[in-house]
């Protein structure tokens, strides 16, 4: 197993035939967790409330600090079963419903995949984010995370030609643009063919038509004067 750090995505396991990539919150995420959660702690300690209202004060900037968190992601390429596998785990939802909910898996077909690219969005508060986006056959572009990185392109392109070598969409993309152009040129030449028999079956008609019409002429009696 090959850990690689990388602050967009971690690369948790790559081999020939699958690679495995995980993300999990940054340091902003946590830095904003444990200041909300510490607004909520001073509140408890230095309010004059009873034991509940100092719970209800922990409890609800506990949960705006959750909010507020980005999800764990994990990204399975998968050659051999030719299947992208995303999966999402939210902390948020998980204690929202209990347990019940909190993790998200969609499932994509590997050979569908047409080209990896680096996508910049803008994110709230922050300015300018990136993102790798996966665009299939059927036109529909999807994220590959949730979340954009923050100001790090570097390390967003760095997956992204990562993802490329893996999949050799290079090699597949020239072997399309191939068959792009084989395909045009006979295309063509079948046009070509099909007007020059139009142009021959043209000439022919032409000579029959001047042949009918001399021998109008000839039968058709002088009149007299």
């Amino acid at each position: 197993m090959q850990v690689t750090g990388m602050v967009y995505m971690e690369v948790e396991n790559h081999t020939t035939d699958k690679l495995h990539l995980k993300r999990s919150p940054g340091i902003r995420s946590w830095s904003l967790f444990v200041g909300i959660a510490s607004v909520g702690l001073a509140a408890a300690y230095y309010s004059s409330d009873r034991a509940f209202w100092k719970a209800f004060y922990v409890t609800g900037c506990v949960f705006i600090a959750l909010q507020n968190m980005e999800e764990w992601e994990e990204a399975l390429f998968d050659k051999v079963k030719g299947l992208i596998e995303l999966k999402t785990f939210s902390i948020y939802s998980w204690c929202l419903t209990l347990g019940k909910r909190g993790q998200e898996k969609m499932v994509l077909d590997l050979h569908q995949l047409r080209d990896v690219s680096v996508h910049e969005e803008r994110v709230r508060y922050l300015g300018k984010g990136y993102i790798v986006m996966l665009r299939l056959a059927t036109g529909f572009s999807h994220p590959l995370t949730v979340n954009a990185t923050v100001g790090g392109r570097s390390d967003v392109e760095a997956v992204a030609n990562l993802l490329k070598r893996f999949l050799e969409l290079d090699k597949i993309q020239k072997g399309w643009d191939q068959n792009y152009e084989e395909d045009y040129v006979s295309d063509y030449e079948d046009d070509d063919d099909d007007d020059d028999d139009n142009n021959e079956g043209e000439e022919k008609t032409e000579p029959a038509e001047e042949l009918r019409n001399d021998s109008q002429d000839e039968d058709t009696p002088a009149t007299p004067q």
